[in-house]
């Protein structure tokens, strides 16, 4: 008989397998293997896993559980930062200076007048406190509109007026409350006072953008205005984009025939020798690598030698319009305009007559002797719109090039000049223009502009160099029909 207590259930063998050692009594069931496999001391191949005993805490558990608390709290201080962040943007961006004086006068108050029992300042700081609160009730509203930005073009030319237009639309359903609506035209600021607005309802204003001079006016962005009548509290809201207005220069049209100076195909011939052109020169002896076409027939017949033909090369039209940003060579803004409407006068010409043309000018400069040596700006002249753009955005600068330096970087930096245009002020001496011209490779016809107002026109001729003065821009015209012929 055998005793349950004391039953070993285990002996018994399946083939090789023993399962056993399992007490019920005792209920330990531990040493049982399976294969290699101890169960209890979790032995599994090489790895052991660790036993959780009764009563003892999983040092593990608590540290994750420690990390997990950690990591929330984390979270939380960051979502609280966050939303503070957000706040006091909004504080900020809402509240005027005055309002700010408003707050701090609050704040001395409520403390002073506590803290040394002074009705007066209590009675100050509550009515403060209540003005403030009134304020903020002046951004309360719906700021469901529909604005734009308008206008009829986005060039024109120095003094003429531009109608721009604002529309608002009311989207809704409801009733939307009058705001103000502002517009920044450059340094200005156009203001409309915008009522409320029904279901669907519009309103429409128009302003004038003002192009006394030469540049880039940035228009916009439109924005919503509230507020409350004292001034403590401001609400912006941005709708439509920014727009550029640019204001070109004035140009006059000057005639094919005032740029007679040009040399082409039609013009003067140089003095380098080319066996291909149309300027027929001499005749003389072949030579190994000479063209066969090159050989004159009726020659080689006479003297019984070949011989072929010899042409002077025609300089091809290459126009350059250097203009001078440097504030030394001019007395006033008056002759920096005007230096700009003749270059850009003289690039719509060219341009317009189909002609190879580069335009460049002073470039503002702040490093190295050797970086001003270089510093030039090409304008571009692929059309005449893109010329007159980049003029409306060219400065005054007292870094610029004076014109000599101009004249160098430019002869350096543009090849097979053939006739330069020197657009300057009345500051530049007649020195400082010669020593301008010899800057240019020989047989470059140089022309100096110089803009003076109200002065009378005058054409002088040094060696190489015209100098032209113009007292208005109309003279430019005459003068270089003048120069032209002789």
């Amino acid at each position: 008989m055998s005793r349950i207590s004391d039953a070993r259930i285990g002996d018994a063998r399946i083939g090789d397998a023993r399962i056993g050692d399992a007490r019920i009594g005792d209920a330990r069931i531990g040493d049982a293997r399976i294969g290699d496999a101890r169960i209890g001391d979790a032995r599994i191949g090489d790895a052991r896993t660790p036993v959780s005993r009764p009563g003892r805490v999983d040092a593990s558990a608590v540290q994750g559980r420690l990390a997990g608390a950690i990591s929330r709290a984390v979270r939380a201080w960051r979502a609280i930062g966050a939303l503070g962040e957000t706040a006091g943007g909004f504080v900020a961006s809402v509240v005027t200076p005055l309002g700010w004086s408003i707050l701090a006068v609050v704040f001395a108050s409520f403390l002073f007048g506590y803290g040394v029992g002074w009705t007066e300042l209590v009675v100050i700081a509550w009515s403060g406190l209540v003005l403030v609160i009134a304020a903020f009730c002046f951004l309360i509203g719906r700021n469901s509109y529909e604005i734009h930005l308008s206008l009829p073009v986005d060039r024109v030319v120095v003094g003429t007026q531009v109608p721009g237009e604002v529309s608002v639309v009311n989207p809704t359903r409801q009733r939307l409350p009058g705001v103000a609506v502002e517009v920044p035209v450059g340094a200005g600021l156009a203001e409309f006072a915008m009522p409320g607005l029904a279901r669907g309802g519009s309103f429409d204003d128009v302003f004038i953008v003002p192009t006394t001079r030469r540049g880039v006016i940035p228009i916009g962005p439109v924005r919503t205005v509230r507020g409350d009548p004292i001034g403590l509290l401001r609400r912006e809201i941005v709708w439509a984009e920014r727009v550029d207005l640019f204001v070109h220069p004035r140009t006059i049209p000057i005639p094919s025939m005032s740029t007679g100076f040009i040399r082409d195909l039609e013009g003067n011939p140089t003095r380098d020798l080319t066996n291909s052109d149309v300027s027929f020169h001499a005749l003389r002896e072949y030579v190994a690598g000479d063209e066969r076409r090159s050989i004159h027939w009726k020659s080689t017949a006479k003297t019984g030698r070949y011989m072929v033909r010899q042409y002077e090369e025609s300089r091809r039209s290459h126009l350059m319009v250097a203009l001078s940003l440097a504030e030394s060579d001019y007395e006033t803004d008056d002759q920096f305009e005007m230096a700009v409407s003749v270059a850009g006068s003289l690039g719509v010409r060219a341009i317009r007559d189909a002609r190879t043309v580069s335009v460049v000018a002073s470039e503002v400069t702040a490093g190295s002797s050797r970086r001003r040596a270089s510093a030039v700006r090409t304008l571009s002249t692929l059309t005449r719109t893109r010329l007159l753009d980049d003029l409306s955005r060219i400065e005054l600068s007292g870094a610029a090039l004076p014109v000599s330096d101009l004249a160098k970087a430019a002869a350096d930096k543009v090849a097979g000049i053939s006739v330069a245009f020197l657009v300057t002020g009345s500051s530049s001496s007649l020195t400082d223009l010669r020593a301008a011209a010899h800057r240019f490779p020989a047989g470059v016809e140089v022309v100096a502009v110089v803009c003076d107002p109200e002065t009378v026109p005058s054409l002088r001729r040094v060696a190489e160099l015209s100098v032209l003065t113009i007292g208005y821009l109309d003279d430019l015209q005459q003068s270089l029909a003048r120069a032209a012929t002789r």
